[in-house]
């Protein structure tokens, strides 16, 4: 792909990643916090797989640890300790906000709070950040 494709490849996924967190944000204050958490991963998923178009690498999968781990040009991350454990705190959501059989005996609707929602919204906006400024980076 060409550095223009690549550009505009990344631009796709972080604007999606932008409006999953708008989302996130609306579900928050509509008291829906497990589905405000899960589009808070799908958020911070899409950020990180912007970061790899922007370098013109083809990102695959859902873990936001492992795109992180893996991200080819490690050197632009700051903190690989600290970024981890944030990519950790949004995988947590990817499957148990969504479906009832993700947790004993509850519903996700009965299991994830403000906290949660407020913890998660603002793990994505990190993630979000880092992509934005790395795409400007490489404009």
């Amino acid at each position: 792909m060409s550095q223009t494709k690549n550009h505009y490849e990344a631009k796709r996924w972080l604007a999606t990643a932008e409006e999953d967190l708008l989302a996130a944000q609306t579900l928050k204050k509509d008291e829906l916090f497990a589905h405000a958490c899960f589009l808070t991963q799908q958020c911070g998923g899409k950020a990180i797989k912007s970061m790899w178009f922007a370098i013109g690498e083809d990102p695959w999968g859902h873990s936001i640890q492992r795109l992180v781990r893996e991200f080819p040009q490690s050197d632009k991350i700051s903190d690989m300790e600290t970024w981890q454990k944030r990519a950790a705190s949004l995988d947590k959501f990817y499957i148990p906000t969504r479906y009832p059989n993700g947790l004993p005996d509850l519903t996700p609707g009965q299991s994830y709070f403000l906290s949660d929602a407020e913890e998660a919204i603002s793990q994505a906006t990190f993630f979000l950040n880092a992509s934005r400024r790395l795409l400007e980076e490489n404009a």
